[in-house]
């Protein structure tokens, strides 16, 4: 049977999984809600699907963080270090445009319902404009991010000032003259409360635990680029040695006010952020412990102290999400994520994953080689293992990094690991810089009319 393949998403790993399709001749469409490509990248001042700030830039560097079949210098030689969202947004429509995706992208399109029905077989029910459609495709590839639905924390107690999550953040302006408490320590967190202390009158920032800040740049290069040099050392005597030369540059988070990190380096998230420890030591930043309890406006932390605020924000990270899913069916929301490769479903073989993990590093250089990997497959060029169950239940066992028994670690894979990893089942010229040829969109185009 020819595959027809239907893709949810057309961010950064639906594009490429669409990109690599096509490259082996693959008929695939990819739907997406938004009207452009670029997923959480395409900024809003309005709440909607992106969770991007107004001004957020990624956390690891551009050289770690593009795809093989097009890099960011082919893209523009003078982007930053550090990308911003609008950069990264362009780089994303540059390389739809560059293989000629636009023709194969339905935009405006919301994936309601996926029903397996055997392992040939998905009926697909999407949403446009209001208008309901039902279609037959022989696999699935989800690749609809993992950071659109908001996690909430809860504790005892009513606030009754504004509390809103990260997710419906956009821009320190609305906070300007306001006493503010961030809830988090992430990534998220930490540039909430530095961009809030710049209009604030006040900004505290609650952890429950201790957090490791790392700056964005070592030795006068991005962290990324010093920590790669690295890679060959295990990856536990690895991050004990990050450990200690970031106790070495940085100093201990008591110095800072801040609680100490209580786990080893890799069993929560490093945060990268160059401000936070400059802010909280001009005093632009309050540092606070866990919370207690609300009663009104009045925060109480857990070291017995009392403050009020007029908002908070809870950077407290998303759900892993499917709502196109019946929840019998599959639900990741809790619990292990049993997947070969963080891809292929033990059970279903017409079921593809392409961007559901969570790299120290950036996801979409791996969101590329799984859509490669994908593509060898559905093409006759590579054959799975056929013990994929007994494999996925081994990565779950065996995982990169001993993380903290919390949703948020459960799809954490080492960057470099995984790379490679992936890397052994495919061929050695499995880069591809040619764009889809004008036939195939014509191709395409007649049949879809």
């Amino acid at each position: 049977m020819r595959p027809k393949v239907a893709i949810i998403g057309a961010g950064p790993s639906g594009i490429t999984a669409l990109k690599n399709l096509l490259d082996q001749g693959i008929d695939a469409i990819a739907f997406d809600r938004n009207q452009d490509v670029g997923g959480n990248w395409i900024y809003s001042e309005e709440e909607s699907h992106s969770s991007v700030f107004e001004t957020t830039h990624i956390i690891s560097s551009k050289t770690l963080s593009q795809y093989e079949d097009f890099t960011f210098d082919e893209f523009d030689s003078e982007v930053a270090d550090y990308p911003s969202h609008d950069e990264l947004r362009r780089y994303f429509q540059a390389y739809a445009s560059k293989f000629n995706l636009y023709p194969f992208i339905r935009f405006g399109t919301l994936v309601k319902n996926c029903k397996w029905v055997d392992q040939h077989t998905w009926r697909i029910t999407t949403e446009t404009n209001g208008e309901s459609k039902k279609e037959i495709f022989t696999h699935l590839v989800v690749a609809n991010g993992h950071h659109w639905k908001p996690r909430y924390p809860t504790y005892p107690g009513e606030f009754t000032g504004e509390f809103l999550h990260s997710h419906q953040y956009k821009k320190a302006a609305p906070f300007s003259g306001k006493r503010v408490l961030v809830i988090g320590g992430g990534n998220s967190a930490c540039d909430v409360a530095v961009e809030t202390s710049r209009v604030s009158r006040k900004t505290a920032i609650s952890w429950r635990r201790g957090y490791r800040i790392v700056p964005k740049f070592l030795f006068g290069k991005p962290t990324d680029k010093v920590a790669e040099r690295s890679k060959w050392i295990p990856p536990r005597m690895r991050m004990a040695l990050n450990s200690l030369l970031l106790r070495i540059i940085v100093g201990k988070n008591e110095d800072y006010g801040l609680q100490p990190p209580t786990q080893s380096f890799a069993a929560t998230h490093p945060t990268i952020n160059d401000e936070l420890l400059h802010k909280i030591r001009h005093g632009k930043v309050k540092p606070r412990v866990d919370i207690e309890r609300f009663d009104g406006k009045t925060v109480t932390f857990k070291d017995g102290s009392k403050e009020d605020f007029d908002s908070i924000v809870a950077c407290t990270g998303y759900w892993l999400s499917h709502p196109f899913f019946d929840k019998n069916f599959i639900d990741y929301s809790n619990g292990p994520v049993k997947l070969y490769l963080r891809m292929f479903h033990p059970e279903y073989e017409n079921l593809y994953f392409i961007g559901m993990f969570q790299p120290l590093g950036c996801i979409w250089p791996g969101a590329e080689l799984q859509s490669k990997l994908m593509a060898q497959e559905l093409a006759g060029k590579w054959q799975r293992p056929d013990n994929i169950a007994n494999l996925s239940e081994k990565e779950v066992k065996n995982p990169h990094f001993r993380q903290i028994n919390t949703p948020r670690h459960t799809i954490t894979v080492d960057y470099h690991l995984y790379v490679k990893a992936v890397k052994k089942h495919l061929p050695k010229n499995y880069i591809s810089r040619d764009p889809i040829s004008p036939k195939r969109i014509k191709d395409h185009e007649s049949h879809e009319l």
